[in-house]
This record gives C-alpha cells, sequence and structure tokens, in this order.
C-alpha cells in the first residue's frame, strides 16, 4: 500500500516563508514524478510544482520565483519551500507522485497566510 504523508503547514504572515515535505511510504520500484498542488474551499485543485526523476521542474505561473521544489534528503521524498508568501497562496496542500503510471495522493497540509 503506497501512501503519502504531507507536513510542515501552518500559519504565517505575509512576506514569510514556510516549507513543506512529502513522504512516500511502500514498496515503490520506480518514481516518475513528485508534485504539489493545492485546493481552496470551491474552487478546482491547481498545480503548484512538479519534480520529475531527472531532476526538471516546472512551476505554475503564480509562484514562479517564489516557490522551490526539490526532492528531499530521504528516500521518496518532496520537498516544497515557499518564500514571499502572500494571502492568496492560502489553500489546502497536498502532494501527488505518479508511480509506474499510477497516482497517489497524501491528505492535505493547511497552509494559511495572514495579511
Amino acid at each position: 500500500q503506497v501512501q503519502l504523508v504531507e507536513s510542515g503547514g501552518g500559519l504565517v504572515q505575509a512576506g514569510g516563508s514556510l516549507g513543506l515535505s512529502c513522504a512516500v511510504s511502500g514498496t515503490i520500484f520506480s518514481m516518475n514524478a513528485m508534485g504539489w498542488y493545492r485546493q481552496v474551499p470551491g474552487k478546482q485543485r491547481e498545480l503548484v510544482a512538479v519534480i520529475l526523476s531527472n531532476g526538471r521542474t516546472n512551476y505554475a505561473d503564480s509562484v514562479k520565483g517564489r516557490f522551490t521544489i526539490s526532492r528531499g534528503n530521504a528516500k521518496n521524498t518532496v520537498d516544497l519551500q515557499m518564500d514571499s508568501l502572500k494571502p492568496e497562496d492560502t489553500a489546502v496542500y497536498s502532494c501527488n507522485a505518479n508511480i509506474r503510471g499510477d497516482v497517489y495522493w497524501g491528505q492535505g497540509t493547511q497552509v494559511t497566510v495572514s495579511s
């Protein structure tokens, strides 16, 4: 059973920083990509950032220059460093993994940015 668990969410003031981590557990033979998504009530979930096994990354236009996605030091871990946070970044952030064509999701972690 593959499971994803996010951590690092919380409350931060505008202009501040926050780091999120996602750990994938279970038997994993090949992981093609890992990413971060976010969702607010009444809105569609949107892609924030993704990183491929070769290290290539891409970001949503709204977070370019402010967020950085990277593979963590631990195996099967992905981090999201969020700087210069804005109130509009407030959302539930969920990590995603593509493992041999199958997609898996974490339960999400709340990020709240106050004015």
